[in-house]
């Protein structure tokens, strides 16, 4: 069981590290740089960029959520047996989570329809409302890093 553990850790931090890693190199690498870029080449390269990524994130969700839940019940029993950094981590996933349904059916969705039909504008106004939950989610991810670090030694 041990064993199975430490692949569970290994692959939960794996994958938060790709997903918040993801969200850091997009909202403060790539962001600051767009503004270069002609609206049709920026929202473009977005469209691709994001394309990309959002499925790693899928991805990265179902490793979290299963290795998450592997970890909580074979070493604490389950949520009775959590401390509260184990409570505070699985809330915040999950706001996090709903965040990126929301920002993957809904501004993504119209964000790749204008770009797709050359509407600037919309592509434009649908990124602006992406990169809002991004910086959202991005700000929740570190927490949830830093309490997962640190929040065992606060209890």
């Amino acid at each position: 069981m041990i064993y199975l553990i430490a692949l569970a850790l290994a692959l939960h931090l794996i994958a938060a590290t790709l997903w918040v890693g993801g969200m850091f190199l997009l909202h403060m690498c790539l962001r600051p740089n767009l503004g270069a870029l002609e609206p049709p080449a920026r929202l473009t390269l977005m469209r691709g960029t994001l394309g990309k990524f959002f499925p790693w994130v899928w991805a990265v969700i179902a490793t979290l959520v299963g290795s998450g839940y592997l970890m909580l019940f074979a070493v604490y029993g389950g949520f009775a047996g959590a401390g509260m950094h184990i409570h505070l981590m699985n809330g915040l996933a999950f706001v996090m989570i709903l965040l990126f349904a929301h920002l993957f059916f809904a501004p993504w969705k119209r964000m790749r329809r204008a770009v797709d039909g050359q509407d600037w504008a919309a592509a434009g106004r649908n990124l602006g409302q992406i990169r809002t939950i991004v910086t959202i989610n991005l700000t929740l991810g570190l927490a949830v890093i830093a309490i997962s670090g640190g929040g065992r030694y606060l209890a």
